[in-house]
């Protein structure tokens, strides 16, 4: 049986670890990490006892089919709750909601947008040009990655205000990136996948359970016969020609016919800095994650976003005690002490939620991500690699090669589908892994 070694157990690691299997190929799967997930992942708060926490709230959409199938795989796809409606938060905690309605797609918000009550008449029309404009664009624009979103979004006559509460809130989180440093590619690619394409392409779906038991390592061994061997940090090749004969890890080599790098930019750029002619294209974009515990319940919306706030979107994880607000691309935080995030995003919430302002903050629990995703900016697509390499036997994966998506768990899940699908023609069985979009 031919065995592939595959570096990096996050989403990317994982998925080509399953499809692989599934292909019949023995696999070993190695994670410097005591757990899979990578930046997916989650942990035991420090003196709290079994409490278990995600590093920052992961969402998917309906449109991320790839993800979808790989949580099928898993058998966690039961685990996944979705919703159906985008609710809206304005300072003073008026209330507004996105849903689909019965028409059919691309006119499934007609009704619910019309009733939004945080864009005035005129902004509602400029929003609607600027959708009409980008279906119409979609597939026929050839400079996307040339430009910013903020650039093309400018061109179309679209206000700040209409900006800032329209377009943002959905692409700076989807994205992971301001829109005046992110590519038009990418902002057409999320409007256009989840928000017209199909009635219920934009539902969110947001885990029942910690991501750590979605990404288990136990749970990929059981559904897929991989091997996976924790606290294996690779630190070195061995090298025959142009082919790779094994991993060297702190534990010894580790064999195998062919090889899948599922790591990050920086681990591989210092494993490997030939690989690529220019690593000096790939830059990083944050996240942060506030985590706010209550003594009372404060709210009793499942999430939303909080127009005007910097602060953006929060996540119930409890009854409306537990919190969790997420900060995309969260640079202005990086410098902040987490005292002072926790204390400004909960003075922040007050503005939004009355009941916050009666309630007692019991704790807090702030992570910054300053890794989190790789900024998707103008021109990177042509720059981020395919899943083969000048190496034989040597193949990429990871959210940040050439999946057509920004870096999310369905682009890294595209990019180890595709790098499965390369090792499999290596062995001269085709297989087809990759589903693709819905549009």
């Amino acid at each position: 049986m031919a065995t592939a070694a595959i570096a990096g157990g996050g989403v990317a690691g994982i998925a080509a670890a399953a499809a692989l299997a599934d292909a019949g190929v023995r696999v070993i799967l190695l994670e410097s990490r005591p757990y899979l997930g990578g930046r997916a992942s989650s942990y035991a708060l420090p003196g709290q006892g079994s409490e278990i926490i995600d590093n920052c709230q992961h969402i998917l959409l309906k449109c991320c089919v790839n993800l979808l199938d790989l949580y099928h795989r898993l058998g966690v796809e039961n685990q996944i709750e979705f919703h159906g409606e985008f609710h809206y938060l304005e300072p003073g905690g008026r209330r507004s909601v996105l849903r689909s309605g019965l028409l059919p797609a691309p006119l499934h918000f007609s009704g619910s947008f019309a009733s939004l009550r945080f864009l005035s008449p005129g902004e509602k029309l400029e929003a609607a040009r600027g959708l009409i404009a980008l279906r119409r664009e979609y597939g026929r624009r050839s400079d996307l990655d040339s430009i910013t979103m903020q650039q093309w979004l400018e061109e179309k006559r679209q206000s700040p205000r209409t900006i800032s509460r329209f377009w943002a809130p959905v692409l700076v989180s989807a994205v992971n990136e301001e829109l005046d440093r992110m590519a038009a590619l990418h902002g057409f690619q999320v409007f256009r996948l989840a928000f017209l394409s199909a009635r219920d392409a934009y539902q969110m779906g947001v885990p029942r359970v910690p991501l750590g038991e979605m990404h288990s390592a136990e749970r990929l061994a059981a559904s897929t016969g991989a091997q996976v061997l924790l606290r294996r940090k690779v630190t070195g090749l061995h090298m025959e020609g142009r082919r790779i004969r094994a991993l060297e890890t702190e534990n010894g080599p580790v064999e195998a016919d062919v090889f899948i790098s599922a790591l990050p930019f920086e681990p591989l750029r210092q494993l490997m800095p030939g690989l690529l002619d220019d690593w000096s294209v790939f830059e990083h974009s944050p996240i942060a994650g506030i985590h706010l515990w209550f003594d009372r319940p404060v709210t009793d919306l499942p999430h939303a976003v909080l127009l005007d706030s910097p602060f953006q979107w929060f996540f119930n994880k409890s009854g409306g005690r537990y919190l969790q607000l997420v900060v995309s691309a969260s640079r202005f935080l990086e410098t902040w002490p987490r005292q002072q995030a926790a204390g400004r995003a909960f003075e922040d919430l007050c503005r939004y939620l009355p009941e916050a302002r009666r309630a007692r903050l019991e704790r807090y629990h702030v992570v910054k991500e300053i890794r989190a995703t790789f900024s998707a900016r103008p021109g990177l697509a042509a720059r981020r690699p395919r899943p083969k390499t000048r190496f034989e036997n040597l193949f990429l994966a990871g959210d940040w090669t050439d999946t057509g998506w920004p870096s999310t768990m369905e682009g890294a899940t595209r990019s180890g589908y595709r790098a499965a699908e390369a090792v499999c023609r290596f062995f001269g069985n085709p297989r087809t892994f990759l589903l693709p979009d819905i549009a």
